[in-house]
């Protein structure tokens, strides 16, 4: 079993933080599971263009307040608390946070632990490991 408290992975080498969010890293593919689970603040007031070309993700808003525009078929959904959106076509689709907003994403293939996103919008198929 793992058992892991989101305040003690705040603190440690599992919180990722770049200039638009920050994402804590609650379970990895070091943890056998086959997916990675992540609470994931995104800051207020930022654009972030993402591609998972390599993941499928699913995210679940439980706070803030933002919106989710797909790239290919300019489609703008709305993101507040209790709404989830599925990446399952590895859709290209830019996150607007009109709020703090906190997200549990789901990561398959799971996340080693230190990726972030490269100039395309995607995290990388292999990336650093993080330990324990």
């Amino acid at each position: 079993m793992i058992v892991r408290t989101l305040q003690a992975a705040e603190k440690s080498d599992r919180r990722i933080v770049t200039e638009n969010w920050e994402s804590v890293r609650l379970l990895l593919k070091s943890d056998g599971m086959g997916f990675s689970l992540h609470v994931t603040t995104i800051y207020p007031g930022t654009i972030t263009p993402m591609w998972y070309r390599h993941h499928l993700e699913a995210v679940l808003c439980v706070a803030g307040e933002g919106e989710v525009e797909t790239l290919e078929g300019d489609r703008v959904y709305p993101i507040k608390p209790g709404t989830l959106y599925a990446l399952d076509r590895h859709d290209k689709h830019v996150l607007r946070a009109k709020t703090r907003m906190r997200m549990i994403c789901v990561f398959n293939p799971p996340l080693q632990g230190k990726e972030v996103h490269d100039r395309s919008g995607a995290y990388p198929l292999e990336a650093e490991e993080i330990e324990g």
